[in-house]
């Protein structure tokens, strides 16, 4: 998701190009997000200003049954590109000190990978479900309470009520 922005650097504070993305984003980390949406770069006095709206389709694990389900996401984006070079005369430019600022390259390329990535996760759900009712795992054998039932005697003696008969019979005992 490579922007070229060598010409827009040498145009007046103000114009504007619009963009299209339609890839697949990837990492060690994570399974690839398809992103499409519609974008603009605005030239600013020492930035490009990206804006623009997208979705990415993907695949989450369900936090109860661990298994993988797609999920949509939508998004925006507004993250302002500072030039690592003058465009006129290719003498290196001082960046702001804010380290999280993102940087054209020197052959005026804007890269917008990491940012978009960073959108992704944080547009992501914390706990994803594959669905709202999803059963789960069961704790004692571990099958998939979705697809299969299991016949393990139910505990009924859970964590929290553990702690709870724990609590009860020390402010019996005060």
């Amino acid at each position: 998701m490579r922007i070229n922005v060598a010409q827009l650097l040498k145009e007046p504070t103000g114009a504007t190009r619009s963009f299209e993305i339609d890839d697949t984003i990837c990492s060690e980390q994570e399974s690839g997000h398809r992103v499409q949406g519609k974008g603009q770069l605005l030239r600013a006095a020492n930035n490009i200003l990206v804006r623009g709206t997208f979705t990415s389709k993907g695949n989450l694990v369900c936090s109860r049954c661990l298994t993988l389900f797609h999920y949509p996401l939508a998004f925006k984006i507004e993250e302002e590109f500072y030039p690592s070079l003058d465009i006129m005369n290719g003498e290196p430019l001082s960046l702001p000190d804010d380290s999280t600022s993102s940087v054209i390259d020197e052959r005026h390329i804007l890269d917008l990978t990491e940012v978009i990535r960073q959108h992704i996760l944080l547009a992501a759900p914390v706990k994803p479900l594959c669905s709202t009712n999803c059963a789960g795992l069961c704790p004692q054998c571990g099958a998939n309470l979705n697809e299969t039932t299991c016949h393990c005697t139910p505990n009924r003696q859970t964590a929290f009520a553990v702690a709870f008969e724990k609590l009860k019979s020390t402010r019996k005992s005060r």
